[in-house]
């Protein structure tokens, strides 16, 4: 928390210091806190920061909210089944049991956007499905095609999520995946200081609805998931992920609405790099990088290279942190670590000003 001397300096110099007493310094932290906007291409793991910060700063998620998101649990298991069995036809990958072929089949048919339950056939294919040889080495190539990356989290838990009465704990909800479209605002009151956090589409088609948006976005905390460096947009199928995310970094750092913003990047989805990096050489997706092999370490640090390359000659520094988005623990780690850091960059630049 800033000192009331501080904001005293600092409102002096705007001429909308009043009556110097504790509540207009919150009024103040208050006013300056609602500009932030948070950043980042498709699945990179933007939602599911917002959702954590309901978790740690707001007001979580009752029973009844908790309930509302089975429906989308379950919409989100067969959307990855769905993606399994097609991406079984189209890398050429035969079941070892042949009568899953069947419920593949008809499990193909089902209208996911229609699901509410699971009818009472679906929780036994999908387990005779997903457990299936083939299936599992299909699994094994899925940067080859698109997949959630919550799909075996879901999938290798389906007794308890199929159980009667099933609620959907806290990280069954930060795992659901659900696009995000257009541009979605969340307050959230830290220490009597609200951060207005602006949620916007990551995919392609969505970014022309926000990028204009900003004018008085004074903190940007940007999203990568470094995970995706072997896998490719599911825009047009062929783009690389992370090319895609790096270049979005350097349009909004060239964009008129974020010359004078205070830059976050959080270099997300450490725990999938780390697990995917024992089995695909990054050298083959980046020549660049000449660090060791399969060497998770090495690779956080060259991933970290190339967006400090994208956000150099910039007169503010980039504040970068490692994350995984799901780990409520680690996000109450590195947003307590980066708040204060971004008050004082809004607080430097309201007083220059």
């Amino acid at each position: 928390m800033l000192s009331k001397r501080t904001l005293e300096k600092i409102l002096s110099k705007k001429s909308l210091w009043r009556q110097k007493d504790e509540t207009d310094v919150a009024e103040v932290e208050r006013f300056i806190g609602q500009q932030m906007e948070i950043s980042g291409t498709g699945e990179s793991g933007k939602s599911t920061f917002i959702k954590q910060m309901k978790i740690i700063h707001g007001s979580g998620y009752t029973e009844k909210d908790k309930k509302s998101y089975t429906r989308l649990v379950f919409q989100n298991i067969l959307t990855a089944i769905q993606a399994l069995i097609n991406a079984m036809e189209k890398l050429q990958i035969n079941y070892l049991d042949d009568h899953n072929i069947t419920y593949a089949e008809r499990l193909n048919h089902v209208e996911v956007n229609q699901v509410s339950v699971l009818e009472s056939w679906q929780p036994d294919a999908i387990k005779r499905v997903w457990n299936d040889h083939g299936v599992q080495q299909c699994y094994e190539r899925r940067n080859t095609f698109q997949l959630s990356d919550s799909a075996k989290y879901y999938l290798s838990d389906l007794d308890r999520i199929t159980a009667p009465g099933y609620i959907p704990t806290l990280q069954d909800i930060l795992r659901v995946r659900v696009p995000t479209t257009g541009v979605i605002e969340y307050p959230f009151e830290l220490s009597n200081r609200v951060f207005r956090m602006v949620d916007v589409g990551g995919q392609r088609s969505e970014r022309r609805k926000w990028i204009h948006c900003f004018e008085n976005v004074t903190s940007m905390i940007f999203l990568a998931a470094i995970s995706e460096y072997d896998q490719v947009l599911s825009e047009n199928g062929t783009d690389n992920r992370l090319h895609e995310s790096l270049d979005l970094f350097s349009t909004l750092l060239s964009s008129q609405w974020f010359q004078d913003t205070s830059t976050i990047l959080f270099l997300n989805k450490t725990d999938l790099l780390e697990d995917k990096i024992t089995k695909s050489d990054l050298a083959n997706y980046f020549p660049d990088y000449t660090g060791p092999k399969n060497d998770a370490k090495s690779a956080k640090k060259f991933f970290l290279k190339l967006y400090e390359e994208r956000h150099s000659g910039r007169h503010k520094p980039l504040y970068s942190h490692y994350t995984c988005a799901t780990d409520t623990e680690n996000i109450t780690f590195v947003f307590d670590s980066v708040k204060d850091t971004i008050l004082r960059e809004i607080l430097r630049t309201f007083a220059a000003n």
